[in-house]
Parts: C-alpha cells; structure tokens; sequence
C-alpha cells in the first residue's frame, strides 16, 4: 500500500504497520457483500482512529481515502457489524457524526433519477405564451375557477426562480368535501413544477433534511391529517415564506452539534377544509369545487407526457433568460390586499409583468378574487369586533354594560357566541378575555341607584376598529364592490350608510375586472351619557 506518510504526525506513522493489517481485513468484502475477515474483538481497529486523526494534517491522503472507502463497503454490507465499530469509535473518543458523513454512500445516482435534467428549450420563449399554455393544459385535466388556474399557472413558473426571489408563499389546495379534484390539481401541478417530490406524510425532521438535500418543490397530500395536532411540522412550513428566514437549527450527531438546515422550498399543501391561520395567511389559496354535471374534463393519467415535457423545457429556458429581471422586480401591488397577501403574491405579480400581455391584469384579479374570499371568513376576534360594533350602532349608544353587550352577542342565532362553551352561550369572563387581546377591558362606573356595573366604551374600540376592521386604514366602514359586466366598476359618489346590526355579504365582484369598494365615511360619534349628576353611564 502506498501511504502519503510525509504528510502524517510522527505519533500517527508509528501505528500504520498496524491499522495496515486491520485495514486489509476491513477491506476483504467479497462482490455478494459477506464479510471474510474478522477485525479484532473490540471492532474498531486502530486504523480508523488513525484515519480520523490524519483528516486535519492531510483530508485528502490515500491513506484516510482507502479507510474511509472500506468502512463504507462495510456499513452497506454488514450494517450491525459498522454499529459495532462505530460504537467502539465513539469510546475511542472518534467523532462518530463525523464517519457517519464519511462513510455515507453516494447516492448521485439515485439523486439524478429523482430529479432528471430538464434540457431548457432551445428557442426563446415568450413569457405571456407559455404562461397560456401552463393555464391551457391545467384547465384541461381540472374543474376549477378561472382565478385558481391561473394563480396557479404563476406559482409553477415561480418554482423554476427560487434563487432569485426573497418570498416564496405556499400553494394551498382545498375543498369542502372528497371527489372535488384536489389531488387532480396537485398532480398537474407537480407534473410541471421545478424538481417535484410528492409525498402523502412527512415527518417534521423529514422536511428541513429533504429542503436541504435536494431544495425540492414539496407536494404534500391529505395534509389537514398531516398538519393535525403537529405544531412543528406547522412552525417548518411556515418559517419558509421569506428567505431570509428560511433557516433551523437543529442539534445532530452523538455530540449534539448545532447544525443549520434550511426550509426554503416551494410547497404545495392539499387537504379538505381550511388550515390553521398562520398557514391560510401564508398561502396562495387554490379552492376546489366538485364537478357539476355536464363539466368534463380529461384523464390526467392518461395524458400525452410529451405537452407536459415540453412545457417544463419552456419554463425553464423562460427562468434561465428572465430569472434576473423576476428577481429585481417591484411590481405594482393589487389593490384591496392585506400586506401579507401582497407578500405573497409579489413573485407571482413580478412573473405575471415579465411575461406581459393580458397576465399582469389577471394576475392581479385573480388574487383580489382569491383573497377577496378569504375576507368573508375572518378570523373569530376580527368577527367578534365586528359583531361588538354592529351591537354598538344597533342600541346608538357610546357605552354598553357587560351583561347587556353578551346579550346582544348571544342573542344572534348564526354567530358563534351563542354556542361558544360546547353548546352553552360565551362567558362574561371569555368576552373579557378575547377582547384583552386587543387591549380592551371593561370599565365600572356607578349607577343611579349605587350599584357597580362593569361595561365597555365605544371610545375604547377605535383604535381596534380602525386597525382590524377599516378597508383603506382609516375609520371608516366599506361596503363590498359589485359585479359589474363591463370592464371597470366605478365607484358611486353616495355613500351607503350601514343600517343592519350584522354585516350582510355582498356578491363578490368580476374576478377579472377591476371593482373599487365604495366607502362610507359616516361612523357613529360617541355621545356621553350622564346620570344627571355628572356621572357617566352605561346602556343597560
């Protein structure tokens, strides 16, 4: 054997004649995989102590390559005889995390059928084009609404510029019930997404070491089971919206050694019903109805694979010319979004204005259709604030006792409150402590007759009003657009004030048009009541 023995410690050399015997027998593994040779009893002969110490004088010496190569044939061949020697490494004070890594075997070529190149196009490619097709080809094989097809035409070609952006959001597939074509959806998409990996569950150390390996885009079925009672597997998935916050860190090895991992990859999450509101306000929401008699659409596992193989060389001849202008681009938000929302879809509008044509237009009325959804299902303290305002504006008060406030709130069969405790009407103490979380407490004053009462002040909301409930920021009540058949909808010069005590849900405006909401500046002024003597009061 030839050893590189000029560039190992002279402590090192004098062990060689010995690691070399041991060697040769860790080396004698026949073609089937059996094991020969013996090594000594205690499994972890001198020559991997040597081979360890020798990596920092000499990582690449012939001498620490051969070891290293013949523990790997070892650990594939006899997988319990390379726990014996590891474990006696480890007693011999070898950092065994660290053989573990230098005995992994290779594995490109597994990697390389996993993921197989995709030769670009070898024309250039208009964006606006291929972006017709991705829709084209998606609405053939899928019933869905014109706004989630073309939402996710733009996140496919989003998955080919990962490099370049700074916000990737997730894709969420949902539906009421079974049968609507969730799976159906997921499969086109993954037929054309950036190196797809699609799995039915993955466990939450699963996620960060499958992003870091192989910086797939994940598709991740049944995931309302998936995502159950799995408070980690949520936190992954939500930690890779933004890239710069796309980073775990995770202790590994037998010494423990923090290790950072990274969760930046594309993900498409498909399941029934809605999911936990950190992961809906990080998604772009794709949502699935069952087919109606008379729609028909093809069998995607039947389809022609030569359109879908075409379309990803397109893509990524597209991304390789365009990925640069994508990732500096500002574009113009959609108007009527939430910031988070527009976070999400600023790749998707920087794709959309890059490819030109009709796309930036329906790039931005698809999302303020898709997001315009999401605002009839607010969250349960947005919707408790608007029922606490329409319960002010009903009794055209400024202040209202605690007990009469709960009233109202519990007296209206189709909100919450009525059946909030399993079945039994919302507490005092709960309407106190959910309304705490937007630094709103109940106040005592005295009534005419010397009794305490708690209560809240309408002046107390404002702030909350203002922040959780006003469209345009301000204070002020907004009346939902209209659908309308031509191309723009207009905004009226009156105003309509609100008269009912429940905000009532307007039809929802032309996906593809662009519908300004007609805002009413008439908000209720508080009045002081007083008891006569000076004292103020609550509504009773």
């Amino acid at each position: 054997m030839t050893h590189a023995a000029e560039s190992l410690p002279a402590s090192v050399r004098s062990l060689e004649d010995r690691a070399e015997r041991e060697l040769a027998m860790l080396d004698r593994v026949r073609p089937s995989g059996s094991v020969v040779a013996q090594t000594p009893k205690d499994d972890a002969p001198d020559c991997i102590e040597v081979a360890m110490q020798s990596l920092d004088s000499d990582p690449g010496a012939l001498f620490v390559r051969e070891v290293l190569e013949a523990l790997t044939k070892v650990r594939q061949a006899d997988p319990a005889r390379y726990q014996r020697v590891r474990a006696a490494a480890k007693a011999a004070k070898v950092s065994v995390g660290e053989l573990d890594k230098l005995t992994t075997p290779q594995d490109d070529a597994g990697t390389v059928e996993l993921f197989p190149d995709v030769e670009p196009w070898p024309h250039p490619v208009s964006g606006a084009a291929m972006l017709a097709d991705v829709y084209r080809i998606i609405a053939q094989h899928v019933i869905a609404d014109p706004p989630t097809i073309c939402a996710a035409a733009l996140w496919v070609a989003h998955t080919y510029c990962m490099d370049a952006l700074t916000v990737s959001p997730l894709a969420h597939i949902s539906a009421p019930e079974m049968r609507c074509g969730k799976t159906v959806l997921l499969t086109a998409m993954m037929r054309l997404v950036y190196r797809p990996l699609s799995v039915a569950s993955i466990s939450p150390a699963a996620i960060f070491r499958t992003v870091e390996k192989w910086a797939p885009t994940l598709g991740i079925d049944e995931v309302d089971a998936f995502l159950k009672d799995n408070e980690e597997a949520r936190g992954l998935i939500n930690s890779g919206l933004y890239r710069e916050t796309a980073v775990v860190i995770r202790c590994t090895g037998d010494d423990n050694t923090p290790t950072q991992f990274s969760t930046w990859a594309p993900k498409i999450l498909c399941g029934i019903g809605k999911l936990a509101g950190t992961i809906e306000d990080r998604s772009i929401p794709l949502r699935m109805r069952r087919k109606a008699a008379g729609e028909v659409a093809a069998s995607i596992r039947r389809s022609n694979p030569k359109p879908w193989a075409d379309l990803r060389a397109q893509l990524t001849r597209w991304t390789d010319d365009h990925r640069h202008a994508v990732g500096m681009a500002r574009p113009t938000p959609a108007a009527g979004l939430g910031d988070r929302a527009q976070d999400c879809w600023e790749p998707l509008l920087a794709i959309a204005d890059e490819a030109g044509g009709e796309w930036p237009r329906r790039a931005r009325a698809a999302a303020l259709a898709l997001h315009g959804v999401e605002e009839e299902t607010p969250s349960i303290g947005v919707e408790l604030l608007r029922d606490v305002e329409a319960a002010f504006k009903e009794r055209g008060t400024s202040r209202l006792a605690s007990r009469t406030l709960l009233e109202i709130l519990t007296g209206d069969d189709e909100a919450p409150w009525a059946t909030w405790n399993r079945g039994k009407p919302l507490s005092v103490r709960q309407l106190a402590a959910r309304l705490s979380e937007f630094g709103i407490t109940p106040k005592t004053t005295r009534l005419p007759n010397g009794d305490r009462l708690k209560g809240y002040a309408l002046a107390d909301f404002a702030d909350a009003f203002t922040r959780y409930l006003s469209a345009d920021g301000g204070n002020s009540s907004v009346t939902p657009g209209q659908p309308h058949n031509s191309a723009v909808c207009e905004a009226s010069e009156s105003v309509t004030p609100a008269t009912t005590s429940r905000i009532v849900k307007a039809p929802k405006p032309a996906w593809d048009k662009a519908c300004h909401d007609v805002t009413d500046k008439n908000t209720l002024s508080e009045k002081k009541e007083t008891d006569g003597k000076g004292r103020e009061t609550f509504d009773l």
